[in-house]
C-alpha cells in the first residue's frame, strides 16, 4: 500500500517529461487533504508544452485527469500525440466519481506516465487495465516527491483508519483557555470561518467528554453568517462518561427547527484510546476525521502518531496560566520531541486570518520507505 522503494527510481525520461511531473506536483497541491489523496495530472504534446493541468479537490469533486480532460474538452484541445501525466496511478474505481482509467479512454489518450502505484485496496491495478487496453504506460518519475507529498495518507491507508486533521486554536503564550475557564472567542472570525470550512469537509468531528460537558458545543458546520452548511459531518465524543441526553453535541442543525428532534448523528465512543475510537469511526464508514481537542485528547492522538495534518490558529494574545491547548506528552528530551514541517498544500503554510495567524503542519517523519 505504502510505495516501495523499487518505485524511487527516475529512468530514462525526457526534460519536458520531468517538467510536466513537477507541474502536476504543483497542481497537486492545490488540492485539500482528507479521505483521498491530493493528485495532480498534466497534458504534455510530443512537442514539449503542458496543455493543461489538473488536480483533485476533495471528496466528490473530479479527480485530477479527469479535472484536466475536462479543461481540454472545453478548450477544443486537441488531444492526439498527448502524454498524460500524473502523480499518482489512476484509479480503476467507481466511487462518487467513475474510475479515471475509464476518462483515460474515452479520451483517447495513449500514453500515460504515472508517479507512484496506488496499493490501496478500491484503487489499485489501474495501470495495468490501462496497459492491457493498448495504453503505454511507464512509472516512476519522481516518485519520491509524489510518494512524500502524500505520506501520511498513505500511512493512514495502510493502518486501515481514518485520515486524521488535528485543530488547535490557542493564544500566542499556548492557552486554550483564561484562568478563569473562558475560551469563546480566543480566534476572531476570520479564524472561526476557516475553521469550519475544515468540517464542511471532514466525515466526523471528535471531542473528549470534557470539552463536551464544559464547552457543550454543538460541532456543526457553519457559513460567516452561522447558517448550516450542506454537508454536515458525524459528531463523535470520546470519553469513559456518557454524553448527556440535552448536550447540544447529540441534536445536530435540525434541533431548533424541528422542535429539538435529533438527527441521528452523533456517537459516543466509550473509549479513552485513539486507535480504538478511529476503528469505530472507520467501521461506520468515516475515513477522514476532523480533532477538535481539548487538551487531553488532542495530546493523545499525538502521543500515539495518529495526527497526519495538523491546523494551528494562533491568536495575538497572552492569556498567562491558562489552560494549555495540550496535556503533557511523553517527550522528555529534545531529541524524541515530535517534529513537524510546513505543509504547502490548499495555500501558503502560513497565511494571515484577519488578526490571527494559521499555520498549517504534518509530521516531519516521513513515513514511506526509503
Amino acid at each position: 500500500m505504502i510505495p516501495s522503494a523499487q518505485e524511487r527510481t527516475d529512468p530514462g525520461f525526457t526534460t519536458a517529461e520531468h517538467t510536466a511531473m513537477t507541474a502536476a506536483l504543483d497542481a497537486a497541491a492545490r488540492g485539500v487533504r482528507g479521505a483521498n489523496p491530493v493528485v495532480g495530472a498534466a497534458l504534455l504534446h510530443q512537442d514539449g508544452r503542458i496543455l493543461h493541468t489538473g488536480h483533485h479537490s476533495g471528496a466528490g469533486t473530479l479527480h485530477a485527469e479527469a479535472d484536466a480532460l475536462r479543461k481540454a474538452k472545453d478548450a477544443g484541445t486537441d488531444l492526439a500525440d498527448v502524454t498524460m501525466v500524473i502523480t499518482l496511478e489512476p484509479c480503476n474505481h467507481t466511487g462518487r466519481t467513475g474510475p479515471c482509467t475509464g476518462a483515460i479512454l474515452d479520451a483517447g489518450i495513449d500514453s500515460v506516465i504515472f508517479a507512484v502505484h496506488d496499493g490501496t485496496e478500491a484503487a489499485s491495478g489501474g495501470g495495468a487495465f490501462l496497459a492491457d487496453h493498448g495504453v503505454s504506460m511507464r512509472h516512476g518519475l519522481l516518485a519520491e516527491q509524489a510518494a512524500d507529498l502524500n505520506d501520511r495518507w498513505f500511512t493512514a491507508q495502510s493502518q486501515n483508519r481514518p485520515f486524521v486533521t488535528l485543530k488547535i486554536a490557542q493564544s500566542l503564550d499556548g492557552r486554550v483557555a483564561a484562568p478563569d475557564g473562558t475560551s469563546q472567542w480566543i480566534t476572531g472570525p476570520s479564524a472561526r470561518e476557516a475553521g469550519h470550512e475544515i468540517r464542511a469537509r471532514v466525515d466526523a468531528i471528535l471531542v473528549g467528554g470534557g470539552t463536551a460537558r464544559v464547552d457543550n458545543p454543538t460541532l456543526t458546520a457553519r457559513d460567516a453568517q452561522g447558517n448550516p452548511r450542506d454537508h454536515q459531518p458525524l459528531r463523535a465524543v470520546m470519553s469513559r462518561t456518557p454524553v448527556a441526553h440535552d448536550a447540544r453535541v447529540r441534536r445536530g442543525v435540525v434541533a431548533s427547527a424541528h422542535n429539538g428532534e435529533i438527527d441521528g448523528r452523533f456517537v459516543w465512543l466509550n473509549t479513552h484510546d485513539p486507535a480504538q475510537a478511529l476503528a469505530r469511526l472507520a467501521a461506520l464508514g468515516v475515513t477522514h476525521v476532523l480533532v477538535e481537542g481539548g487538551p487531553t485528547v488532542s495530546a493523545a492522538f499525538l502521543a500515539a502518531n495518529l495526527v497526519d495534518e495538523l491546523w494551528l490558529y494562533q491568536a495575538p494574545m497572552i492569556l498567562g496560566d491558562g489552560k494549555a491547548a495540550l496535556a503533557p506528552l511523553p517527550t522528555q528530551t529534545l531529541a524524541d520531541a515530535a517534529r513537524w514541517r510546513s505543509d504547502p498544500v490548499a495555500g501558503p503554510s502560513v497565511r494571515t486570518l484577519g488578526n490571527d495567524v494559521a499555520w498549517h503542519l504534518r509530521p516531519a517523519a516521513v513515513s514511506v520507505s526509503k
